[in-house]
């Protein structure tokens, strides 16, 4: 496997990742979360142009999973990790996050950090094994205020989230 960055012409692919990845959702009575859309192309190509959206390859050079993230506060924020279910349980979730260790090592940022489910398996409970842990409310930095409050106005809070920071 190779993680590399994310082309202009791939970012469709991303959104098909996204949408495959959504469907276990449903087996937690999280439909609207399987149904919701992936990021819009403008929004990737955003990434992309930023130098923040890689991809991971098997075999070939077509993406099975995807990341892509932004500095936040003086980390980098993790805004979507995606690996295709077909990919799942190969650690390629893993790899996509060292590789985004090691970029914000390189960037002199002092961490990583996200924000997900509490109660979904592939969500907190497999960040924490990677050595993420839950920041409570005094911990949050502004921006990381900024995006809980984006994903409240989204609906996201109908189920428990947190955000999560690995140094």
């Amino acid at each position: 496997m190779r993680i590399r960055p994310a082309t202009p012409v791939e970012l469709p692919a991303l959104q098909d990742i996204e949408r495959a990845a959504g469907t276990p959702f449903r087996a937690l009575d999280m439909a609207a979360i399987a149904d919701d859309e992936p990021p819009d192309l403008d929004a990737l190509e955003r990434f992309r142009r930023a130098g923040r959206a890689w991809v991971a390859c098997a075999g070939g050079d077509d993406p099975i999973g995807y990341l892509v993230c932004e500095p936040v506060d003086g980390a980098l924020h993790i805004e979507q990790v995606t690996v295709h279910p077909d990919f799942a349980h190969r650690r390629i979730g893993r790899a996509l996050l060292a590789y985004a260790t090691d970029r914000a090592h390189d960037e002199g940022l002092t961490g990583l950090t996200l924000t997900t489910f509490t109660e979904v398996p592939w969500n907190a409970p497999y960040y924490a094994r990677l050595g993420f842990r839950v920041l409570d409310e005094t911990e949050l930095t502004p921006g990381l205020r900024r995006i809980r409050a984006h994903e409240a106005e989204l609906g996201l809070d109908e189920w428990p989230r947190v955000c999560m920071r690995r140094h």
